[in-house]
């Protein structure tokens, strides 16, 4: 089958690799119609987590039709429309009883703070992942959700990460009726939980990003009032100011490591490689939110240190939420705003793009090239079958 694989950093490439096939009983095989390129997925791109291996099948949003199933499945059958969270998880564990499936305790023998995902690395268990033709999908009988016939293709495979990721960051935020929330970042999960703060009450919803054609898309779609961090001398002044020098109630970082507006911490984070990324978004959401406000961080970090102004987070007594989107548990409830016409998830689809054709896929939505918000690839199987 083709896949995508990783060779060094700023290199990916679609080669022929063996078919997965049942390892376990619970295993099921999926034939992959939608797979998307995930911001985190540019984080191994550049070469930020350092125990790639080369030949890593990467990516970890996708969705299909189940081709086989392991014999003690008992909750899908084939022929099935499944979309496949993120997540790898059990289902029995402490932490998966709990609905915190991103955490779950038995998947990851590699890291103890983290749980295991489909095509990220050793850092996530080593799992193989979507972007390819056959994933070895694993805990067939609690991980993957039956897509309902009225819900598309194309919508499902944003349910597996990118939506349900921007809907967690909004509900970490603990948002009241009428409250200002920021949110860093105008990808698709930044665009994802600006939309989604409305869900939860928000009066006002603003977005900060550098690119125009983002923030206009942000305009668009999530309905939000703009800032191009580019044109700012400094941001936290300049979000009090927008805010009765207050500061906003809630902010969100979307971002992660991958945040620019800072010489010294992207020379440190991404040159240096002496701390985990830049946590400059970080520091914006710390110094601009109000006293007593709330902070949620989906963005992705490394491990190791990052230079964060808590002593700020602590004078303000502010409340820090963040963790890997529970996907499974949000999908119901997000399948009714789908159903009910509150959101179309599919329309941050910008780029449709055959599987052979990966490395430009990638070398597309690394450098922002053609306006692109969020890329998702087709495998030559999901077009032979249409």
């Amino acid at each position: 089958m083709l896949a995508t694989t990783y060779r060094r950093p700023r290199t990916m490439r679609i080669e022929h690799v063996a078919e997965p096939r049942i390892e376990h009983p619970n295993d099921a095989i999926v034939r992959v119609t939608r797979t998307c390129i995930c911001g985190s997925d540019i984080h191994i791109y550049n070469g930020l987590v350092p125990d790639t291996r080369v030949g890593s099948i990467i990516g970890h949003e996708f969705c299909g039709v189940v081709e086989e199933v392991g014999p003690s499945v008992q909750n899908l059958k084939v022929g099935d429309r499944v979309l496949v969270p993120f997540n790898i998880f059990c289902g029995s564990c402490y932490f998966c009883q709990k609905e915190l499936y991103g955490n779950c305790h038995n998947v990851n023998s590699q890291a103890s703070a983290m749980g295991g995902f489909y095509g990220y690395t050793h850092t996530a268990g080593g799992y193989d992942g979507g972007q390819a033709e056959y994933v070895r999908v694993l805990f067939a009988d609690v991980g993957p959700y039956v897509i309902p016939d009225d819900i598309h293709v194309e919508d499902a495979v944003l349910l597996t990460d990118a939506f349900p990721t921007g809907y967690q960051a909004a509900e970490m935020g603990s948002i009241r009726e009428g409250d200002t929330v920021v949110v860093f970042g105008a990808g698709p999960v930044g665009l994802f939980a600006a939309k989604s703060s409305w869900f939860f009450g928000a009066g006002r919803v603003i977005v900060v990003d550098c690119e125009d054609y983002r923030l206009e898309f942000a305009r668009k779609f999530a309905h939000a009032e703009t800032v191009n961090f580019r044109e700012v001398d400094d941001m936290a002044t300049h979000l009090k100011k927008m805010t009765d020098w207050l500061g906003a109630d809630v902010c969100i970082d979307a971002v992660g490591c991958d945040a620019s507006g800072s010489v010294f911490h992207s020379f440190t984070g991404k040159i240096a490689m002496i701390q985990a990324g830049s946590p400059i978004a970080l520091h914006w959401a710390i110094n601009s939110v109000r006293k007593g406000g709330r902070i949620s961080i989906v963005g992705v970090y490394g491990p190791t240190f990052n230079m964060i102004p808590i002593g700020n987070a602590v004078n303000k007594g502010l409340t820090l939420r963040m963790n890997q989107a529970s996907v499974k548990r949000h999908l119901p409830r997000l399948i009714e705003h789908i159903r009910a016409g509150h959101i179309s998830p599919r329309e941050v689809i910008t780029h449709r793009i055959p599987l052979e054709d990966v490395a430009d896929a990638y070398e597309i939505f690394v450098n922002k090239r053609d306006q692109c918000i969020k890329p998702v690839l087709i495998p030559p199987t999901a077009r032979d079958a249409a």
